[in-house]
């Protein structure tokens, strides 16, 4: 449904030019309609000036090209077709559309064929019959692009935590109604609940045990993902686990992802993972919004070596199909010279149709040689969301009764070859350069903040470290990608688990500016280098039910996490996710 919205821009893009054709159209005669070279002797009137040299326009069905001096340099009978300004002939004119029941006939950008949108009644969308689009608050050309949206399908992935443990989707709904929340696997209804105005539900769903089982090869589970849709804009994340600790019982490994509607899913990813560890794999799971979705696999120069399985080679290439709602899961394998070796970071995606990836592991130790090894995992942003810009903020920790910054992990993945990097301020022995696309380098145990800036567009990690490598007694590996500057937002809704010991959020403005969290003005901004932004780290107050609301007078950046025993999670706390032209 991502393309909708593209199509009802193109068609927007051309008004102009229709305007503009019915103009310079009007004038002159199209008696001979056959397609000439020679530029016809018709010209405007003193009043109409000449559009411009090379432009396309319509007199009904003749397509004619305007030789900037008002007459034309050719024209062409686009019957049966029609004509359309500025494109000229064409099958139907891009974004116009017709119902049939619940399903808009869509027009294509380049007019030349349809596309078929189901206008889904559990997201509360109709067809208009006299426009022949999907309309509704949930429709693809109201929401826009951003973390919030209608469609989502929550995937686990390999975890040895205990099975008593719940996976668990928790939904919030910012909306001045409440929203209708329909979970479904395959054509199995699994959940149904009403998340009031401003409030938010706690989902639990069953594990999908193909997808969590340890140590498994890779594989292709059919209906593995479950779909989440509401009817009204909500914001979505997975927990795996939701809970650190039940009972005398410790969960030990646990991650949380901020999960991406379909309406903002392309068919272009990198994945961000872990090093393979002892037994345990890096992994990624790619999931279908559409059936017959063909999805490629090529792998980076760290990614080659794969447990193979479900139509992936050993080698980590593949050419898979995948229908709805089906998961492919992949798994590294131990590299020879080292288990650390093997890593499906920089792997790329490719898909004709819109898919979900979310990348990470089964429990890792950050350092390798720190404990204790914790769940990995995160929604990767689509290639074209990707900049060239980031900040990245370490995160707090509880140290005594005091709160101080912990050392991370900072990973750069290159999308194009030839990337080189900089930092502002200076972080001295930095790698500033990345030869191949889908190479990686990583700063280690950093608690500064900074701003990356490449030459091309890159993907930008963070990772927390085991509770014996890092200040204060808690915490273990977590996960997290920077949000790239051009997407930060002035207002999010976001959400912080109050089951867990401890939540923070991390907030990168441009110096000077206000914030609001809860209507509260945020203080304590502290000038990050000379790059005009400055970071708050907060300490969030887990007394109401873990929604927040924060706002500011120009674009801001977060980061949302929090600690339990052995255990922690980190998402980014929202983000727009509309397409990035690359660094020219």
């Amino acid at each position: 449904m991502f393309r909708h919205f593209f199509v009802m821009a193109a068609a927007l893009m051309l008004a102009p030019l229709l305007a503009n054709g019915c103009a310079a159209g009007a004038s002159p005669s199209s008696s001979d309609t056959s397609t000439t070279s020679a530029a016809s002797t018709n010209t405007t009137s003193s009043a109409t000036a000449p559009c411009p040299k090379g432009s396309i326009v319509c007199d009904g069905d003749t397509r004619q090209v305007c030789d900037g001096e008002g007459g034309f340099s050719e024209q062409e009978d686009c019957s049966p077709q029609t004509c359309v300004p500025g494109l000229g002939c064409a099958l139907c004119e891009p974004g116009s559309g017709s119902c049939n029941g619940s399903t808009s006939t869509v027009c294509d950008e380049d007019g030349m064929g349809y596309t078929d949108f189901l206008c889904d009644p559990d997201q509360g969308v109709t067809c208009n019959p006299d426009t022949g689009l999907c309309e509704g608050v949930c429709a693809p050309t109201s929401l826009g692009s951003s973390y919030v949206g209608c469609d989502y399908f929550p995937t686990a992935a390999g975890n040895v935590v205990m099975a008593s443990f719940h996976f668990a989707v928790i939904v919030s709904n910012a909306s001045q109604s409440a929203a209708s929340i329909k979970v479904t696997m395959g054509d199995e209804t699994i959940s149904t609940t009403t998340v009031a105005a401003a409030d938010v539900a706690v989902i639990k769903l069953p594990w999908q045990d193909e997808l969590k089982a340890e140590w498994s090869p890779s594989k292709l589970v059919v209906d593995g993902a479950y779909r989440l849709r509401s009817d009204r804009p909500v914001t979505v994340y997975q927990y795996s686990p939701l809970e650190y600790k039940m009972g005398p019982d410790f969960s030990f490994t646990n991650d949380a992802s901020l999960l991406l509607p379909v309406n903002v899913w392309t068919g272009n990813y990198r994945v961000v993972a872990r090093n393979h560890a002892g037994q345990m794999p890096g992994q990624y799971h790619v999931t279908a919004s559409q059936d017959d979705t063909t999805v490629t696999l090529s792998p980076s120069a760290s990614g080659n070596t794969v447990q193979a399985g479900g139509g992936v080679s050993a080698d980590g290439t593949g050419t898979i199909v995948l229908n709805q709602g089906d998961v492919l899961a992949v798994k590294t394998a131990s590299a020879s010279g080292g288990p650390d070796l093997s890593d499906l970071t920089g792997t790329l995606i490719a898909a004709d149709k819109p898919v979900q990836v979310i990348g990470g592991h089964e429990c890792t130790f950050v350092p390798y040689n720190k404990a204790a090894c914790d769940h990995l995992e995160e929604s990767i942003y689509p290639l074209e969301t990707l900049s060239n810009e980031y900040i990245v903020t370490a995160p707090l920790v509880r140290s005594g009764a005091d709160t101080v910054p912990r050392a991370r992990m900072v990973r750069v993945v290159a999308t194009e070859p030839n990337t080189t990097v900089s930092y502002d301020p200076d972080q001295p022995g930095a790698p500033t350069t990345l030869v191949n696309a889908g190479d990686y380098f990583e700063l280690e145990q950093s608690d500064a903040n900074f701003e990356i800036t490449a030459s091309a567009k890159v993907i930008v990690a963070e990772y927390m470290l085991g509770q014996e490598a890092g200040i204060g007694d808690a915490g273990d590996p977590a996960m997290t990608l920077a949000v790239p500057v051009a997407q930060y937002r002035t207002n999010y809704l976001f959400h912080a688990p109050t089951s867990y010991e401890v939540n923070f959020l991390n907030i990168v403005a441009p110096t000077g500016s206000s914030v609001t969290l809860d209507g509260q003005a945020v203080t304590g901004f502290a000038a990050i280098g000379s790059s005009g932004f400055s970071a708050a780290q907060i300490e969030l107050d887990s007394s109401g039910n873990g929604d927040h609301v924060i706002m500011a007078a120009k674009p801001i950046g977060i980061n949302v996490y929090g600690y339990g025993q052995w255990t922690s999670y980190w998402y980014p706390g929202g983000l727009d996710l509309k397409p990035i032209a690359p660094p020219k």
